[in-house]
């Protein structure tokens, strides 16, 4: 396979992508991973993307690339913004590979096909590589492929990756099925044991949890696929998707700002992150800066004090269950995020920044801002939500409507403070979270792309 430019294309004309799956466990995310990695190695820029709210796998695509992996989530964000948000990640990039969610017909629960991966390759008119798992089967593959190829005509299936095949013998048969199906067979993998990555109770363990095993499995993987894919005829069904119409989101843009509308005046905001806090869009840090904020991380496991200056606080989602004794231990930080919200200096928590500001997680002293008490449960709560905002916070005014997700095993007791962060109003009706002086911490993952006035009006707080 030649090399890349390097130099990258128009985001109009960028070849991509899209990876999908008859159901989830196929195989999606090690030929995704392994295929942004090997055109990487090939010497291609390569922008990575995931369809849905999932965080966990972007962090492979980000080792895998060396660029921030970004969804494209059509629920939480609209369908006139996937094109726009692809646009703006595959900037100056020679190719991109999005990787699918679930099936690839699934989408929202009981909203067709909104937010499913063939809704996402429509829009951005990508043709699917579909990954099928073929260690149960032989001649029933082609009917499989046949089926999901002509199930929707503005869903362009062009080649098919053959995953978990066990022999030459089996490679042989599945082949000759495929022959007459006018779907290129573009790849086979064997069954290999070797790639696989440790899941956990909310899926896979991120990368900064096991950044060196991380980096072996990408190895692996990217092995695998490069051994086993037709790279070049990939590369060329990814030229022939035509041009976009969209022009790419900018955050600037979105704010209606050129340049940072408090030009000379930047407050610090800090953003937790480390293995405790991986979960966060690219965006909202874009977002911030823009709005005219210095952003600082910092990881909560292992600083002992917040970033110098810090005006306001953003601690996103994460696995601090899987870290509350060290989380506790740091009991320097616990007491200068207390003494933060006591300023009235704004907070944004989600999810696992929700449980970070209770009292306790599993009986481990957390920061105790928050009058509440958070323990791990046996039941996972997962899906989409619409909600509305209950008062004013440093995140939104009262009455604003916004879409998020919820993907937790955690529960918070009370589950909402005397002010509610959030009204409920999909899948049922109930209040959620906590407003209280400069804090807003809820479950709701959000997405502040489709609602850019979040930054500003965060960022505007931390200046005053």
């Amino acid at each position: 396979m030649t090399t890349g430019r390097g130099g990258g294309t128009s985001t109009a004309s960028v070849p991509r992508l899209v990876i999908a799956a008859p159901s989830s466990g196929a195989g999606k995310t090690t030929v995704a991973t392994g295929l942004m990695a090997a055109f990487t190695e090939a010497g291609y820029r390569v922008s990575p993307h995931k369809v849905g709210p999932d965080y966990i796998d972007p962090g492979y695509h980000a080792l895998a690339t060396g660029r921030p992996g970004r969804n494209l989530d059509a629920y939480l964000c609209g369908t006139d913004m996937m094109a726009p948000l692809f646009a703006h990640g595959a900037q100056g990039c020679d190719l991109a590979v999005v990787e699918g969610v679930m099936g690839l017909y699934d989408g929202a629960s009981g909203l067709g096909d909104l937010a499913s991966t063939a809704q996402l390759a429509a829009l951005l008119r990508a043709p699917v590589v579909l990954v099928v798992d073929a260690s149960s089967q032989s001649r029933s593959v082609a009917a499989l492929v046949h089926g999901f190829a002509s199930w929707d005509p503005t869903v362009r299936i062009g080649g098919v990756i053959l995953n978990k095949v066990g022999s030459d013998r089996h490679e042989e048969l599945l082949r000759d099925a495929l022959g007459g199906s006018g779907v290129p067979v573009l790849g086979v993998l064997r069954r290999a044991p070797r790639v696989r990555t440790p899941s956990r109770h909310l899926g896979l363990v991120p990368v900064a949890e096991r950044q060196p095993d991380a980096v072996e499995s990408v190895r692996a993987t990217t092995a695998q696929v490069r051994e086993g894919c037709d790279l070049e005829a990939l590369f060329a069904l990814a030229r022939s998707a035509p041009d976009l119409p969209d022009a790419a989101w900018d955050p600037y843009g979105a704010l209606g700002a050129g340049e940072s509308p408090r030009a000379g005046v930047r407050p610090v905001v800090a953003v937790a992150e480390g293995p405790a806090f991986t979960f966060s869009y690219a965006e909202h840090r874009e977002l911030l800066t823009a709005a005219g904020a210095d952003v600082v991380p910092f990881d909560p496991l292992h600083d002992e004090g917040l970033p110098e200056g810090t005006r306001g606080l953003v601690v996103g989602g994460g696995f601090p269950e899987v870290y509350a004794p060290e989380l506790s231990a740091n009991a320097p930080l616990r007491r200068a995020v207390s003494a933060l919200a006591r300023t009235g200096a704004p907070i944004a928590a989600e999810c696992a920044g929700l449980l970070y500001l209770s009292r306790s997680l599993d009986g481990a002293p957390m920061c105790g801002v928050l009058d509440a008490e958070a323990r791990m449960t046996d039941r996972l709560t997962l899906g989409y939500r619409d909600a509305v905002a209950v008062a004013d916070s440093p995140l939104a005014v009262t009455g604003s409507r916004i879409r998020g997700h919820e993907f937790h095993r955690t529960a918070v007791e009370p589950g909402a403070g005397d002010t509610p962060a959030w009204g409920m109003h999909r899948p049922e009706r109930r209040v959620e979270g906590f407003v209280q002086d400069g804090v807003h911490a809820s479950y709701l993952h959000t997405h502040w792309a489709a609602s850019a006035d979040i930054a500003r009006r965060f960022v505007e707080r931390c200046a005053t």
